[in-house]
């Protein structure tokens, strides 16, 4: 009871935060292909130029705003984060710090050739290697924050007659330059106080800020009514500040703890812990997926991101399907493990997972295909990542004692092959529906393209371990180590062929950064086996 309690708490503690920012958060902007809240144009716009969505205490809504107030101050503040030390030597800079003030940047000449290299290797479509991508990224740096400093980029004023291309701040016109301007003096006003210590005024301030927003809404649904949605800007404002994917993280690995008492422990009460929080994690993941869904309006499987919280999802569904006929343990151990691990990456590397809510690429703006194809891909991982953490638990046995703990291993192991056996059913049915999908979007079914030849040799991978567990070639040992080894497999055709050989016609799918870790993951886990598989051998000769 006092956990149910807890949970609508914050629930709709989120909900009330998401309604009270109905001020300069909520205003709608038309930003890289769609229409947004400026809240989410200014978090994605500070994360992008400093790496995080508040800077210093402050949030990304009045940061970002201020550069369009106070551009020539912000030019000499040190906050144009860049990572790369190879770049920041090749343009001369103290390679001690990360942070630098946009102005030296600009005015650097070193920077210019960068630039024209870049464009170089852009026309002669070349590869970009990790210097030249972080060049890329720093031009994206710079380029948005002359944009915002301007005034160019804020596109908050709809326009018919251009297509829909909304006009700018520098543009608008007179009545909505006349609204604009009541924003900005009681925002200035605002900052202000704020900065004195007034909290009085500031309060005021605020009040009247969101009075001019509404106002300047008002004009603009008045006359573009039908461009205008606030239930959706409304629904992504709450979605900005609920976070609900790492509210999930957090019940998960609250329902982990509980689960592995309740496992290792043999103690019942601790597994019905484990099943209520982690019911709490669901509904948040949940809410999390439906609002994006509601707000892109399409399946939430389209980018590297949305996998990972998918293979998240997924891994937890099937687990609680699979225990509630076979009564295993182990599969809600390891699949909050999953779920755990996935949601904690999707939060904490946003440099490298984009949680951002981007249109869909031409080739998937089918969404049959979308749901069919890239949902049971996803889905298949989910089932291999399940597996393969059954079979660490696994491992841990043999490496324990396996006499002792033989109907543990024998559960495991059961477990192990029934995600198999899901997955290789998902994947291969996937891989075809893909190749109908190729052949409607592309004119072929089948072009050896490096996703679906990766996709490809996991599914005979996988194969060949069914059928050597069928066969009798693989026992209850062979099973758990194949199971875990293999799943570099999965590792590759989901996760190395967009950001390690960056090739092909899934080209929506592409990205970089994070290979040191996945290799050292993959790395950890082949010694493990490795391990294990010697002081089992030795314990055998014995």
């Amino acid at each position: 009871m006092k956990l149910k309690k807890i949970f609508i708490f914050f629930f709709f503690n989120a909900i009330f935060l998401s309604m009270a920012s109905a001020g300069l958060e909520s205003l709608p902007v038309q930003d890289g292909g769609r229409i947004k809240p400026y809240d989410t144009f200014a978090r994605e716009t500070l994360n992008l130029l400093w790496g995080k969505e508040t800077y210093h205490g402050r949030d990304a809504t009045n940061v970002v705003f201020s550069w369009m107030l106070i551009p020539k101050d912000w030019d000499n503040t040190e906050f144009l984060l860049i990572r790369h030390s190879g770049l920041r030597e090749a343009l001369n800079l103290d390679n001690k710090r990360l942070y630098y003030k946009p102005a030296d940047i600009m005015v650097s000449n070193r920077f210019v050739l960068l630039l024209q290299d870049l464009k170089n290797k852009r026309a002669a479509r070349e590869k970009l290697d990790p210097f030249f991508q972080a060049v890329e990224t720093l031009e994206n740096q710079v380029s948005a924050f002359h944009a915002v400093s301007t005034g160019q980029i804020l596109r908050i004023q709809p326009n018919i007659a251009e297509n829909l291309a909304w006009k700018n701040v520098a543009d608008l016109d007179v009545e909505f330059r006349d609204k604009f301007s009541m924003i900005t003096e009681n925002f200035v006003k605002m900052i202000s106080a704020k900065a004195s210590g007034d909290n009085a005024v500031a309060k005021s301030a605020s009040k009247e800020l969101s009075i001019a927003v509404d106002n300047y809404k008002n004009l603009a649904r008045t006359k573009f009514g039908e461009y205008y949605n606030d239930a959706k800007i409304s629904a992504e404002v709450f979605y900005n500040n609920l976070h609900p994917f790492r509210w999930a993280w957090i019940f998960y690995l609250a329902a982990l703890i509980f689960f592995s008492i309740g496992y290792f422990g043999e103690k019942s009460i601790w597994m019905k812990f484990g099943w209520a929080t982690s019911g709490v994690a669901l509904f948040f993941q949940i809410i999390g997926v439906s609002t994006r869904v509601y707000i892109l309006g399409r399946a939430p499987v389209s980018n590297m991101f949305e996998t990972v919280v998918w293979v998240a999802f997924g891994t937890f569904v099937l687990a609680s399907i699979l225990y509630r006929y076979t009564g295993a343990r182990v599969l809600p151990v390891a699949a909050t493990m999953v779920s755990t691990l996935c949601l904690i990456l999707s939060d904490i590397s946003s440099s490298v997972l984009d949680e951002s809510l981007t249109p869909l690429e031409p080739v998937l703006r089918d969404n049959f295909w979308l749901v069919t194809h890239v949902i049971i891909i996803v889905s298949s991982y989910a089932a291999f990542f399940l597996a393969f953490f059954i079979g660490d638990i696994v491992l841990y046995y043999f490496l324990r004692d396996e006499k002792k703990y033989q109907e543990q291993i024998n559960s495991g192991v059961n477990s192990i092959y029934r995600a198999l056996q899901v997955g290789v059913v998902l994947l291969a049915v996937g891989i075809i529906i893909g190749g109908i999908w190729a052949d409607y979007s592309w004119g072929r079914f089948w072009g050896w393209d490096p996703k679906e030849t990766w996709a490809f040799i996991a599914l005979i991978g996988y194969l060949i371990i069914l059928h050597g567990r069928l066969v009798g070639l693989l026992k209850n040992f062979g099973l758990a180590a194949a199971s875990v080894l293999a799943f570099s497999l999965v590792i590759m055709a989901w996760y190395g062929v967009n950001f390690v050989l960056g090739a092909g016609f899934h080209t929506y799918g592409f990205g970089a950064g994070g290979v040191e870790y996945v290799a050292g993951f993959v790395a950890v886990h082949i010694i493990f086996v490795a391990y294990v598989t010697t002081l089992r051998r030795g314990i055998s000769r014995k």
